[in-house]
């Protein structure tokens, strides 16, 4: 079995980059993950890669990728007679005015919860109107459909619904292929999301745009791995969907997951933060189960975003800056301070430069 944080081979790793790297001109690659930013920033990768080979955090956190529009229905909700069941990394992200926490500070009945189940348990215990906010990528999206099903078989006549935030990976790379403002050449494909998709999603953009994709794992040489895979394929002319993390993913993935998903959900056109609406770049809920949507169920007002003055998140999440390149980054946008969603998460791009980078100057 291969050791993955074997020293030598991570050495001849960054050997093999350097060499490949001189046989390209300048490369810009990206990952949308938010664990694989943490490996390249916790090991300084983007350090030892030479300077025409640049690796470009994309919109890979969940989280970071919630419209503050979203928010700002959770926290009406809240507002009006509603408990709001969301996971910890929701709670302080801001809305226009305010975040869920600060709605809680004010007498709101806002909770955190581990997950989905935990939102019915509430429900079911207390018989309060709970509205889950439901966020997350293919990862997340088969545990929030199959706790639904359990609900819709049961016929459990309960006052539970969800906020659906869930949304898809690949529609938003073939988006930033075909529109986006960086013009990248490849993609490192989220480890997390291939366990459950596969390959499969990626071979029609990879194919349409002849763009490399790797799938990688989240240690130091899978990462290094993947740029060197990716870097061959541009030297050979190629374009194809590879996947480096065999250890993990499957071609197919995870079957039942994806049947257990396809069984609630289907593709629906959203926006993204930062982005405008995105084809199937979310998971809207089949006609079977709109009774657990709470549009269905409340007449919420339109609501206008107001996105705070000089955050640059949507650049961010679009690749077209680094979090160091924001003027509030460091300073009037920390952590305890977020003013923008990227700040918030541990999978945010700007809260991991925060953790990792705050100190350097952008070398990038």
């Amino acid at each position: 079995m291969i050791n993955i944080n074997d020293k030598q081979m991570i050495r001849k790793a960054i050997e093999t980059i350097n060499k490949l790297s001189q046989k390209v001109d300048d490369v810009k690659i990206m990952h949308v993950c938010g664990s694989h930013e943490h490996t390249i920033c916790k090991y300084g990768i983007r350090e030892v890669l030479p300077d025409n080979i640049t690796v470009i955090p994309g919109p890979g956190c969940p989280v970071c990728v919630t419209t503050q529009k979203e928010i700002d229905t959770a926290i009406y909700l809240a507002e009006n007679g509603y408990t709001i069941a969301t996971l910890g990394d929701m709670y302080r992200v801001p809305g226009s005015e305010k975040s869920l926490m600060e709605a809680q500070s004010e007498g709101y009945d806002v909770r955190i919860v581990y997950g989905i189940n935990d939102a019915v348990k509430i429900a079911k215990k207390e018989g309060n109107k709970v509205v889950f906010v439901a966020i997350g990528f293919e990862t997340t999206a088969p545990t929030t459909a199959a706790e639904l099903i359990g609900l819709k078989n049961k016929n459990d006549n309960i006052n539970f619904y969800i906020l659906n935030c869930h949304r898809q990976t690949p529609p938003v790379m073939e988006f930033l292929l075909n529109e986006g403002n960086v013009n990248l050449d490849g993609f490192i494909c989220p480890g997390h999301v291939s366990t459950i998709t596969g390959l499969k999603p990626y071979y029609e953009p990879c194919k349409k745009y002849n763009a490399p994709m790797v799938v990688a794992g989240f240690e130091p040489i899978d990462v290094l791995m993947a740029i060197i895979m990716i870097l061959k394929q541009i030297i050979n002319r190629e374009a194809k969907v590879e996947n480096e993390y065999k250890r993990v993913v499957r071609e197919k993935g995870n079957v039942m997951a994806q049947k257990i998903m396809n069984e609630v959900f289907e593709p629906i056109d959203i926006p993204w933060r930062g982005f405008p609406v995105i084809k199937n770049g979310g998971l809207g809920l089949k006609e079977e189960y709109k009774k657990f949507d709470i549009f269905e169920v409340e007449d919420i007002p339109p609501i206008k975003e107001k996105i705070p003055k000089g955050c640059i998140c949507d650049k961010i999440l679009r690749g077209e800056k680094f979090p160091t390149d924001c003027k509030l980054f460091g300073t009037v946008c920390t952590p305890l301070n977020p003013v923008g969603s990227c700040m918030v998460s541990d999978e945010g791009t700007c809260r991991i430069f925060y953790k990792y980078k705050k100190f350097q100057m952008n070398e990038l």
